[in-house]
């Protein structure tokens, strides 16, 4: 696996927090997740910051509105210069339309390539328990994901966000192309936390994740760095990629 297939997640309420982690990482780790904690408090500076640095920036909000209002915070999106972007799968086939149109739009006007959109599947908070109590039905959380996963194919999306337990079903339904974004990966020797659907970086990227995204092992380590490394050794040592 290569460093472009690792994204951090910087997992922290404030813009200096943030870099120091980046600057440790920095020459290691391209891409970074920018989420709503961070760019709550730090805004599209945040996003900036990082580009301005060389970094490639998923920004991870996951938009969910009625489609003139998506449209609209994708094209603000991609005009921070964030080259990954998300939103709920769950808002529908117009929303997601809207957004890859915005996207197109505001890429063509600043000639810059288009970001990347994903659709956002089922939280890997959520587990099949849950899933049925929560949305009272009798499909299986699985089933829904491919169902979302297909529907964001179909809007014209880039590829989805889908825990590692989905990763083959989507790849199945969806073809080679389609991106799988997996957050929920920890190695074995960290805590789940409130993740459910999990599994470590090298059963997911086996699976055929195209990116793995990991936050806490790695920014609340001791060393952030060394961490990352052993996470890319764990997957040498158990993976032919």
């Amino acid at each position: 696996m290569s460093n472009g297939k690792l994204i951090v997640a910087l997992d922290f309420d404030n813009l200096h927090s943030a870099n120091q982690t980046v600057s440790q990482l920095r020459g290691f780790v391209e891409w970074f997740k920018i989420g709503g904690q961070l760019f709550t408090a730090a805004g599209p500076t945040s996003v900036e910051t990082f580009r301005n640095l060389g970094k490639k920036v998923f920004l991870d909000l996951k938009f969910h509105d009625i489609p003139n209002t998506v449209a609209g915070a994708v094209a603000a999106a991609a005009k921070t210069g964030a080259n990954m972007i998300n939103m709920h799968a769950s808002g529908g086939l117009e929303m997601m339309r809207a957004a890859c149109e915005a996207a197109d739009m505001q890429a063509d006007a600043l000639e810059i390539p288009r970001p990347l959109l994903l659709g956002v599947t089922i939280l890997t908070s959520i587990d099949e328990r849950s899933f049925q109590r929560d949305f009272d039905t009798k499909r299986k959380l699985r089933d829904q994901v491919a169902y979302l996963a297909e529907l964001s194919q179909q809007a014209g999306l880039d590829g989805v966000v889908a825990s590692p337990l989905e990763i083959e079903i989507v790849r199945r339904v969806c073809g080679e192309r389609f991106l799988i974004v997996t957050p929920g990966v920890r190695p074995r020797w960290a805590a789940a936390g409130d993740q459910r659907r999990i599994r470590t970086p090298s059963e997911a990227i086996e699976a055929g994740a195209d990116y793995i995204v990991i936050g806490r092992p790695i920014t609340g380590a001791d060393n952030p760095r060394e961490t990352a490394e052993n996470i890319l050794q764990e997957i040498r040592d158990h993976s032919d990629l």
